[in-house]
């Protein structure tokens, strides 16, 4: 899995979460609003190792 498919479900969990909010299910709503923030920083932090990683010189 790569970073654009963790960043586009976090998306979608966003969209879902907002959905359900403005609908009242409040509790969907705080659970999808979990997962997206998950999913995002996740993604973040993999990137950010990737990064890393292709910086560091291989001997």
């Amino acid at each position: 899995m790569n970073f654009s498919n963790l960043l586009h479900w976090a998306i979608i969990f966003l969209v879902v979460a907002l959905v359900a909010a403005v609908l009242g299910f409040g509790g969907v709503a705080g659970t999808a609003m979990a997962g997206a923030k998950i999913l995002f920083w996740v993604a973040i932090i993999l990137a950010v190792l990737a990064f890393v990683g292709s910086r560091i010189p291989r001997s």
